[in-house]
């Protein structure tokens, strides 16, 4: 029997989880689910690959160790024969000292706490999961993967800030994010398109968060997020792309203090903040109120104004891909995307589009437009097999 891995996604207010066969060529999945709700009305849900799915409610508010135990009992009690031979995890920020992924002991923990302050959002809960599946498995191999790792191969040029040199040799520079799903992306459209897939390749994640990444054959040459996921596009309810200059005006003007101006930042911005009806792009979509649709039209012209300049970075465009949610899922953002890159050689199939085919360019597209569903956790899986060197991996 192969190696069973699991794989663990801790978010702000749900724990992911998939459970993979660690099969030679690429992981195989076996089931995977999430408890969603955390701090409000947690649910368990499971979606197995060869049997029948389910939902469970889950009594009073559950922490994320809580949570994380609710899973691992459930493999345990699905699959009672099975032995795990490694658990990955999603870990947003690695900095510069993780450019690959690591087997986490306590010196690794303790330098993973030190990043929170870049990933305030995201780094406390990945850590939460790393800790409470130690506790569940102590003797079982715990792999971080970090969102930040495909991206640390940047010239110079595309991860500086116009700072004095003494700050990038601290560490402030860009580190960009969201990279295990350009990784996957990376992968997958060399096996859909792999003559494309060697050019200039722009991919844009495009979810609650979202991002854009340039890649030349393959690898990461620039992305619009930067120091920590604030940078570059608006989101659901991060900011984006922002002049210093108004931040020091809320800090000297309006007495506004850190704390506040990072909730500020993450949590009551984007398309929430613009819009003041929500961060779901399903919900701006079907609004009628004027202001829904402004932050939409905002988002839109942001993606384009990115695209264009990923573009000059790496010489060209070849091909685009939309991944993630808002990606593989709005239409109308797509369209309002694409039709607005005519001048690059974009032409937009409608009709595709509209049914959210997997190609979205016309025929006579000089560049190939592809919408391309995004999985992080079998990235992960990869990473954890490799890591870990379980041995159908190794064959």
């Amino acid at each position: 029997m192969a190696d069973l891995v699991v794989t663990l996604n801790a978010g702000s207010s749900s724990v992911k989880f998939a459970l993979f066969a660690a099969e030679a060529d690429w992981p195989r999945l076996i089931v995977s689910g999430a408890v969603e709700g955390l701090g409000a009305k947690p649910r368990f849900r499971v979606d197995v690959v060869e049997g029948e799915g389910s939902e469970t409610k889950l009594a009073g508010k559950l922490t994320y160790r809580q949570a994380i135990a609710a899973i691992f009992t459930w493999i345990e009690e699905a699959y009672p024969a099975a032995a795990i031979s490694a658990i990955g995890h999603r870990v947003v920020h690695g900095g510069l000292r993780f450019a690959a992924p690591v087997i986490v002991d306590a010196e690794t923990l303790a330098a993973l706490r030190e990043f929170i302050p870049l990933a305030p959002l995201h780094q406390p809960h990945n850590i939460a999961g790393i800790e409470g599946a130690r506790e569940a498995f102590p003797h079982v191999p715990q792999v971080a993967c970090f969102d930040t790792a495909f991206h640390r191969g940047h010239d110079f040029v595309d991860d500086a800030y116009a700072l004095p040199y003494s700050y990038y040799e601290r560490g402030l520079r860009r580190f960009g994010f969201h990279g295990l799903s350009y990784e996957y992306i990376a992968r997958r459209l060399r096996m859909i398109d792999p003559i494309h897939a060697e050019g200039g390749v722009i991919v844009a994640h495009l979810g609650n968060g979202a991002s854009l990444c340039a890649l030349k054959g393959g690898r990461s040459i620039a992305s619009t997020m930067g120091f920590s996921a604030l940078e570059g596009l608006p989101m659901g309810t991060r900011c984006g792309q922002i002049d210093p200059g108004l931040l020091l005006y809320l800090l000297q003007s309006d007495g506004m203090t850190p704390k506040k101006l990072s909730k500020l930042l993450y949590e009551r911005s984007g398309l929430l903040g613009l819009s003041g009806v929500s961060h779901d792009m399903r919900a701006l979509e079907a609004s009628q109120e004027p202001r829904a649709q402004a932050a939409i039209a905002y988002f839109i012209h942001r993606i384009k104004m990115e695209i264009a300049a990923l573009a000059t970075v790496i010489g060209g465009l070849d091909a685009l891909v939309f991944t993630a949610g808002i990606g593989e899922r709005s239409a109308r953002v797509r369209a309002g995307v694409v039709e607005g890159l005519g001048w690059l050689g974009l032409t937009l199939d409608r009709t595709a589009n509209a049914r959210n085919d997997s190609l979205i360019s016309a025929p006579q597209s000089r560049i190939p437009v592809f919408v391309t569903p995004t999985d992080e956790e079998a990235m992960i899986a990869r990473h954890t097999i490799e890591t870990a060197g379980l041995s159908d991996a190794a064959r």
